[in-house]
């Protein structure tokens, strides 16, 4: 007999017998399941605690391994943005996993589970290293990925029908891409929306601001002195004698704003003293206060840069404190420590000087603290850079040795010690101007020495000395201004700056690290 040959049809338009058509997919339907995941955990972080957000632990866990030269280029390159764009690559890589385990999931049921499993345990660690964390903190992250599978699974499975033969769900309806599209793109909008909303009301909500809310300052014993009239030289562009709260820069190494309530806040002096103390909110506030104008600088602040404020601090002295815990010989550094774990080393004999304002601060510009900048207590010392002095949040003083310890930021190559150099910038004009009557302005400081002279050279022409306006003490920075008669053409302004003891401004330019940037202030302007 002869054989009957059988010809091989081709698959009709909705037969997919290969289980390749919802393989794309399957990378989305895990991205969309992450996000998901991780709206939920910002949503239980913002109900249950803020310690409890992945994203923040997790990038607090990275800046305290990653190598010196990634955490200063953060510091210097990126600025403001490097917590933000930090937040966002933890955030990438997350949803990156969570679409891979959408791949295992769909080559394999219950492969997908390996990205949360992987993510769970891994942010378990992250909050764990957090101060002051409870049992609750790992709740949000723990049903989050939890509910990042449960959304998961149906998904693929979803994709899984749509490669069948039949290509029809549970119900028997077609099953279709544009369908799927519009569930996933349903589910991931509103989870971007729900987890935006809950850092935000997170941040917004806490208890630490409800606790802020309800403060009300002591009246300080000692207040600080008024402003002078001539304090503020009235030319448009000059940045304000007295930098408003909102407006104040924010430098710092937290991700998450540190959940502080003052009900549970306390001081402690430990380290080389005759008497350990620890002092309590209340106690705090029923010593006798005293304010004072102090102008904080960054260290990486560059030449001409914006990192420096000026404001009017509330708080109790440090040195009182230290003369109570009874210092002993040996010691020539106090190590302060914050809630979120950072540490800044200053010299003993600057936190000692009778005549310099160094105070655990409580309230800025007669409010308390911003929580930004400290709330509920914070370090304020003139005369030294932030890094080494200005700790946020602080509840521990440890007098101790440079020999002994150093802060966080020494190890990573930056100075020891910290004093503020003489600095003085340009405020305006800036870009462009027109012809005439130019009022040329800026700001000066050289904080615990005071400003004595400003001037200013226009193009390669000789130094002419501008006008300084009034301070409250030698701690804050200067306004000063100069009337320019402008000719039209491109000009180059630079400006200089002569404390009370004679030093002025170097040329020279250096960069922030590792102990403040140099140089002359110099802005190119367009004359028409």
């Amino acid at each position: 007999m002869t054989a009957v040959r059988t010809p091989t049809l081709p698959p009709t338009p909705d037969v997919a017998p290969a289980p390749h058509r919802g393989s794309g997919l399957a990378w989305w339907s895990g991205i969309v399941a992450g996000l998901v995941g991780l709206s939920v955990t910002e949503l239980l972080a913002w109900l249950v605690s803020p310690l409890g957000s992945p994203l923040s632990a997790v990038g607090e866990l990275v800046i305290d391994i990653a190598p010196a030269g990634v955490i200063n280029f953060g510091k210097e390159v990126l600025g403001f943005a490097d917590k933000p764009i930090l937040l966002a690559v933890v955030g990438v890589v997350a949803l990156l996993v969570a679409g891979a385990s959408g791949r295992l999931e769909y080559a394999r049921r219950s492969a997908g589970l390996i990205g949360p499993v992987l993510l769970t345990a891994f942010s378990v660690i992250a909050i764990g290293r957090q101060p002051d964390v409870t049992g609750t903190a790992y709740v949000p992250v723990v049903i989050g990925l939890a509910v990042a599978y449960l959304v998961l699974r149906p998904l693929v499975n979803r994709l899984r029908l749509w490669d069948s033969p039949a290509g029809l769900d549970d119900s028997g309806r077609p099953v279709g891409r544009r369908g799927f599209l519009v569930l996933t793109g349903t589910l991931a909008a509103g989870a971007v929306v729900v987890g935006a909303a809950s850092r935000g009301f997170s941040h917004g909500k806490s208890m630490a601001l409800q606790a802020r809310s309800k403060i009300k300052l002591p009246i300080p014993q000692r207040t600080a002195p008024a402003v002078p009239a001539g304090a503020d030289l009235q030319v448009p562009g000059i940045t304000p004698y007295v930098t408003a709260n909102d407006g104040f820069y924010r430098i710092d190494t937290a991700l998450q704003v540190p959940v502080v309530d003052p009900a549970d806040w306390s001081l402690t002096i430990t380290g080389m003293v005759d008497r350990p103390i620890t002092i309590s909110w209340d106690q705090l506030l029923s010593l006798p206060l005293s304010e004072f104008y102090v102008t904080l600088t960054c260290v990486s602040n560059e030449v001409g840069g914006n990192l420096a404020g000026n404001a009017r601090w509330l708080g109790y002295p440090i040195r009182e404190l230290l003369e109570r815990a009874g210092v002993k010989a040996g010691a020539d550094m106090v190590l302060s420590r914050s809630v979120d774990g950072f540490t800044a080393g200053s010299p003993l004999s600057a936190l000692t000087d009778p005549d310099r304002d160094a105070i655990v601060a409580i309230g800025m510009n007669g409010q308390p603290l911003p929580a930004e900048h400290g709330f509920p207590a914070r370090l304020v010392v003139p005369g030294l850079y932030g890094y080494v002095s200005a700790t946020k949040w602080v509840t521990e003083l440890k007098v101790t040795s440079y020999a002994a310890d150093h802060g966080y930021w020494t190890p990573l190559g930056w100075s020891a010690y910290g004093p503020i150099k003489l600095a003085s910038r340009i405020d305006t004009p800036t870009g462009s101007t027109q012809a005439g009557p130019v009022a040329v302005g800026g700001v000066a400081w050289a904080q615990h020495t005071g400003v004595e002279r400003v001037e200013l050279r226009i193009d390669d022409g000789p130094w002419q000395r501008a006008k300084l306006g009034d301070a409250v003490s030698d701690d804050t920075w200067r306004q000063w201004s100069y009337r320019w008669d402008a000719d039209p053409g491109a000009h180059r302004l630079t400006v200089r700056a002569t404390d009370k003891k004679g030093m002025t401004q170097t040329a020279a330019t250096a960069a922030p690290a590792p102990d403040g940037a140099t140089g002359w202030h110099t802005v190119n302007v367009q004359v028409h």
